[in-house]
Parts: structure tokens; sequence; C-alpha cells
């Protein structure tokens, strides 16, 4: 028996296959490998976190300054800050930033509505921190602005926002304006440099 067994000689048995000879798993056509950033990883998480504490940050500083320049600064004298080069002057402004259209209170109430959910819809697909940040910094700027359309004098949709920065020779704005203007340039900088939402770099 054990001459037949050295001449016929005894099948290999692969190394992958499990003790029980059951063959081994294979991973789905399309999955991705162990340690990916697919949408809803860890990664894609904290980019979001990032995000959305950066926007809240941006609105609660907003909110907050509006709420003090309301009670202590409106219907009183400016309060110089660096001479005639910056003031503080509570103004109610029913325009765009920096006081931009003022008849077209409603259309603005629209676009900033418009372009908080576009950065929400975008956050599923964000993987890079400094666009987290500026997206952040828009989507804080854009409720800080929206609230006061919302709730303040004259009406829903029609309430004029809380400006107090006064720099010399330049229009009257607010914290939601600076926030959404930084944002805003550090988005055309990412966009120069090739870098997308999703963390990929492209050049052209």
């Amino acid at each position: 028996m054990a001459e037949a067994e050295r001449i016929i000689g005894t099948p290999d048995i692969p190394d992958a296959e499990g003790a029980d000879g059951a063959e081994p798993q294979q991973p789905a056509e399309g999955a991705a490998p162990a340690g990916s950033d697919e949408p809803g990883s860890g990664r894609g998480r904290k980019r979001i976190l990032v995000l959305l504490c950066v926007a809240l940050l941006a609105y609660l500083l907003d909110l907050g300054s509006k709420m003090i320049v309301v009670a202590k600064l409106e219907h009183e004298e400016p309060i110089e800050i660096f001479g005639e080069w910056l003031k503080f002057d509570a103004i109610r402004n029913a325009g765009a930033a920096f006081g931009i259209g003022e008849a077209f209170t409603v259309i603005f109430t629209a676009i900033a509505a418009v372009v908080i959910i576009v950065i929400i819809r975008l956050a599923r697909k964000l993987y890079s921190l400094p666009w987290a940040i500026a997206l952040g910094l828009l989507l804080g700027g854009a409720l800080g602005n929206l609230t006061d359309r919302i709730f303040r004098a004259p009406g829903v949709f029609k309430g004029a926002v809380v400006d107090f920065i006064a720099p010399a020779h330049f229009a009257v704005f607010n914290l939601a304006d600076s926030a959404i203007v930084c944002g805003g340039i550090l988005i055309v900088i990412l966009s120069f440099k090739g870098l997308d939402p999703d963390g990929t770099v492209h050049k052209d």
C-alpha cells in the first residue's frame, strides 16, 4: 500500500484552503479594501465634524456680537476703535453683504438658503481639511445672516441684517460677512491649487 501511494503520489492541498477544505473567501467585486476612505468612513466623518465646528463657531460669534450690538450700541453714538479708521456703528442692512442690493432682500434670503443646502450636500463627499474649513466659514456666515433675514424686522424673509464694523471709506459689515468672504477666498485659493473637496489633486 505504501509503495502504491509512493508511485501514485498524494494530491497537493492549496495553502489558501481552510482546514475543513472550504475555498477561501474573496472580496466582493468593487468592494473597498480595508482602511479605505469610502463615504461615511472615519476620515470623512472627521472632516464633516470640522466643517460643523467651524460653522458653529462662526455662527455663534456672529449671533453673539449682533445681540451685544443691538442691546448696547443701536441708537447710540459710534464707538471709535482706531480713531477715524475703524468704528463700531450699528445699522440695519436690508441688502446683501456690505449693503449691496437693498431692494432684493427676499432674493438674497433665497440665495443664502440655497448656499446652505449645497454645502450640506457637498459635505457627503468631503475629505479635504482645508475645504472643510472653507465650507464651514461659508455655512456659518450664511446661517448668521439668514437668521437675521428670518427673525428680524420688518418681517420673515425680509429682515434687515445687523451690521456694525465700519472701516473708514468702506461699507459697514458684520462677522458673518467676514466669514463668508474668508471662506470664499480660501475656496479660490484651493481651486487654483487644484485641490478638490474629496481630497484629490489635479493639475490642468
